[in-house]
């Protein structure tokens, strides 16, 4: 039987679950908050997203996604463009070239892929926002950032994993 309207509609609203969920997290790294000083290091928690939907659903979550969201996140937060959208599409797709190994492997091993594909995209971060725009980052300020990243990346996988259970499954 052919779905309805309403059938189809709920199917695609399910479906973005993995965007919404990325640039939601994204706007919640750059949202402005009272805390001095706490913009420099606040998580990257859309990298967190990117990382899980192109292991456990890359069908749902594309490159080009993941670019636009870049793009996005870099016009919100006034970094030079294309940094984050180059930083996102490096994770999406380094994580989806290596999805075979990180289902078949122990949470504990794609916490550890997360947190080296993690520090080898936030030191090319740093160094392209330094190349075009002459920014310098203090490397204790980079390494609190990173370390929170890593450290929150359970609970946030935790989360979008039960999502994906409660949104995501086939009707």
């Amino acid at each position: 039987m052919k779905p309805g309207p309403l059938q189809r509609l709920d199917a695609l609203v399910r479906h973005l679950v993995p965007l919404a969920s990325t640039l939601g997290l994204m706007l919640l790294t750059i949202a402005p908050n009272r805390i001095p000083g706490a913009a420099a290091v606040m998580p990257m928690l859309g990298w967190m997203a990117v990382f899980y939907w192109a292991v456990f659903r890359p069908d749902l979550l594309r490159s080009w996604m993941a670019f636009l969201a870049g793009v996005l996140s870099d016009a919100l937060a006034g970094l030079p463009m294309g940094v984050s959208a180059l930083a996102l599409l490096i994770l999406h797709g380094v994580a989806s070239s290596q999805r075979r190994f990180f289902l078949g492997n122990t949470f504990v091993v794609a916490w550890w892929g997360f947190a080296m594909l993690a520090a080898g995209v936030s030191l090319l971060v740093a160094g392209l926002a330094f190349v075009v725009d002459g920014r310098h980052a203090p490397r204790d300020t980079l390494a609190l950032q990173y370390v929170l990243t890593v450290l929150l990346y359970p609970p946030v996988a935790w989360t979008l994993a039960r999502s994906q259970v409660a949104l995501l499954r086939q009707r």
